[in-house]
C-alpha cells in the first residue's frame, strides 16, 4: 500500500548546486536524499520539496515529500529516518523526522509561511570556523538604519529590485510578512552576528539575497532608507543592491495551514 511521508531535511548547501536535481555527476541535496530513499527500499522516487534552494544555501528545517509503497511491513517514521540517515552518513544532509500524512499533503503547494535567517558575521576577522556558512563585513553595521530600511520593504509590492532575471514567478508581486534584524555577540572580543529574518508565504528567486544586499548598503552607510524605498519603487533590478552570497542564508521553518 502507497503511503506519503513528510519529511524535515537539514543540509549545509556548500558542497551541492543547490536542493533541485542536475544532470549526472552534479551533485545536488535533492539528488542524494532520492539516493538514499533508493538504497532503503530499491525504489527510484521523487521527492517534491517547499523550497528549491540555490547553491550554497543551507536549510534547517526543509520539508519535503514522497510517496512509498512498502508492501504489508510495518515502517515508523522513526525506522524511517534511522533508514534514511544511514545512506546519508558520508553526506552534508540529514533527515531530523518523518511521518506519515494524508495523501494531500503537498511540501510545496501546501505551504502558507516560510521563515529564512541571513546571518553576517560583523568583525575584523574572518569566521575561520564558520567559513562558508556566513557572510563576513568587516566595516560596523548601523543595525537601527538596516531596520528603518527594511520596514520599507514590509508588505505587498511589485518586488521586482530585489528579483533575480532568471526568476520564473508568473508575477513579481509578493507580500513580506517579517523583516527583522538582530544583533547577538558572535565572539567575546565585541565581534558580533547580525540575523535578518524574512517571513512571508512564498519569494522571488534571490529575493532575501537581494533585500540582504541591499541593507548591508544601509548599515555600512552608503544608502539611506529613502534610498532603499525609492529602489523598491522604481521595480527595476538594476536599482536595487548587489546580490548576498548564498553562504549566510538558511530556511529555517515552512508552517503548514493546521488540519481542523
Amino acid at each position: 500500500m502507497q503511503h506519503r511521508w513528510k519529511l524535515i531535511i537539514e543540509y549545509c548547501g556548500t558542497p551541492y548546486s543547490g536542493w533541485q536535481r542536475q544532470e549526472e555527476g552534479v551533485r545536488s541535496v535533492q539528488g542524494v536524499v532520492e539516493d538514499a530513499i533508493h538504497a532503503f527500499c530499491q525504489q527510484r522516487l521523487t521527492i517534491h520539496v517547499a523550497g528549491r534552494t540555490d547553491a550554497g544555501v543551507h536549510a534547517r528545517g526543509q520539508v519535503a515529500h514522497f510517496d512509498l509503497d512498502y508492501g504489508d511491513r510495518a515502517l515508523t517514521g522513526y525506522d524511517l529516518t534511522k533508514a534514511l540517515n544511514a545512506h546519508l552518513k558520508t553526506e552534508a544532509v540529514s533527515v531530523i523526522s518523518a511521518e506519515a500524512v494524508d495523501a494531500e499533503f503537498h511540501a510545496r503547494f501546501g505551504a502558507v509561511n516560510k521563515l529564512y535567517v541571513y546571518r553576517i558575521v560583523n568583525r575584523n576577522a574572518k569566521p575561520a570556523l564558520e567559513d562558508g556558512k556566513v557572510l563576513h563585513i568587516r566595516r560596523d553595521l548601523d543595525i537601527g538604519a538596516m531596520q528603518l530600511a527594511a520596514n520599507r520593504l514590509l508588505g505587498n509590492h511589485d518586488f521586482t529590485t530585489f528579483r533575480a532575471s532568471e526568476c520564473q514567478a508568473k508575477s513579481p508581486v509578493k507580500t513580506l510578512d517579517r523583516l527583522d534584524i538582530e544583533a547577538v555577540a558572535y565572539d567575546d572580543e565585541g565581534g558580533r552576528e547580525i540575523r535578518i529574518y524574512a517571513e512571508g508565504r512564498s519569494f522571488l528567486h534571490h529575493q532575501v539575497r537581494n533585500m540582504v544586499g541591499t541593507l548591508a548598503l544601509v548599515g555600512e552607510g552608503k544608502w539611506t532608507p529613502d534610498d532603499v524605498a525609492a529602489a523598491l519603487a522604481a521595480c527595476d533590478r538594476t536599482k536595487g543592491g548587489p546580490t548576498a552570497p548564498p553562504d549566510g542564508l538558511y530556511l529555517m521553518r515552512v508552517d503548514y495551514k493546521a488540519e481542523l
